[in-house]
């Protein structure tokens, strides 16, 4: 059976949402859990699933969920982690000083066979830190990077880097191209990833230094990888490649302006349900559609990204992730154990 270990104590719900989640994975996808962190805050969080159940405003637009499920027949078991790194430490300093903080436990239960991958919804730094010095890189591999995936109007994409390097080379993102294609084959089915660079202009020529160079580095390698060349930020969304790759600062800003974007949008479209009696009538009739159109956006649906590029599973979960989240992370980190997306990439450079 797969065990994922979960840092209870990371982000801004823990632990109640992240055991909540973390539980609610045990049951429906039949894997086994380590939870690390406060052991006594952990095992309060379980009673209360067992003997009171829990509500859970997560996902499906908001829709509440409540859940009673007795722990005590699950495999769960408890690592305890004196010390919590917070968001605003610096990570590299963090882990160092902290070794028997909850995130760095939780990626040393990997590291050492006790568990097959971690989720950490905190401080997204400590997690990449504790991940690339616990764990260590692929061979082959320069630098880890964080594949995001997205829905589209036909089918998933995979944008990479979408945070972890802010100056990259076009190696780097050669590189990134790599994992983001094996990602995208294994793990959601994709069968020839198309990959596209984030870019200014669809010509060979447009962008900055580094934009052109990894266009013929992408090209030289066209053999092994489907290039389609490059791609607008409008284009991200049409379905145009499987893989957009950039850098971290570009592939952060550009999920962020997304996240808010869409965020505006259903506010605006709420205003304006409410600001008059047609209103309100069309928004009841629309009710059911929008919902619908919410979940296929909803960053919860996804639960996490994979940290690719380090010999082992951590997904990074959003900050302010709830149980439904948490759960979907679980998700996402048991496909990743058992589709050997690491596996894969290292013997794409054996090959």
């Amino acid at each position: 059976m797969t065990r994922i270990a979960v840092d209870a104590m990371g982000g801004d719900h823990a632990p109640h949402e992240i055991v909540a989640g973390a539980v609610w994975a045990a049951q429906e996808y039949g894997v086994a859990i380590e939870l690390v962190g406060k052991q006594d805050r952990i095992e309060q969080e379980l009673d209360k699933i067992s003997n009171e159940g829990f509500y859970s405003d997560c996902g499906k637009a908001g829709k509440q969920y409540k859940l009673k499920i007795d722990t005590s027949k699950l495999d769960i078991k408890i690592t305890h982690a004196s010390e919590i790194i917070e968001m605003g430490e610096a990570p590299g300093q963090a882990i160092r000083k902290k070794k028997k903080s909850s995130i760095v436990l939780a990626v040393d239960a990997v590291a050492t066979g006790s568990s097959d991958a971690v989720v950490a919804a905190g401080s997204t730094g400590a997690a990449m830190a504790a991940s690339l010095f616990g764990l260590g890189r692929i061979p082959g591999i320069d630098r880890p990077a964080i594949a995001v995936t997205l829905p589209t109007i036909k089918k998933p994409i995979v944008v990479i880097d979408g945070g972890a390097n802010s100056n990259c080379t076009p190696e780097m993102l050669y590189q990134f191209a790599i994992m983001g294609a094996t990602f995208s084959k294994n793990v959601l089915g994709i069968e020839h990833p198309r990959i596209g660079v984030l870019n200014i202009g669809e010509e060979a020529g447009k962008g900055n230094e580094l934009a052109q160079s990894t266009y013929k580095l992408l090209e030289e390698h066209n053999g092994k990888l489907n290039f389609v060349g490059n791609i607008e930020g409008k284009e991200i969304f049409l379905s145009l490649c499987d893989v957009v790759v950039c850098d971290g600062f570009v592939g952060n800003v550009a999920l962020k302006v997304t996240e808010g974007t869409s965020s505006m949008l259903f506010r605006m479209l709420k205003q304006e349900f409410k600001a008059d009696l047609m209103g309100k009538i069309i928004g009841l009739l629309a009710k059911p559609f929008m919902k619908r159109i919410y979940t296929k956006i909803n960053y919860e649906e996804f639960g996490g990204a994979l940290l690719l590029g380090v010999k082992g599973i951590t997904v990074i979960s959003h900050g302010r992730s709830k149980a439904y989240a948490i759960k979907n992370a679980v998700r996402v980190a048991k496909n990743a154990v058992e589709t050997g997306v690491n596996e894969k990439i290292a013997k794409f450079y054996e090959e």
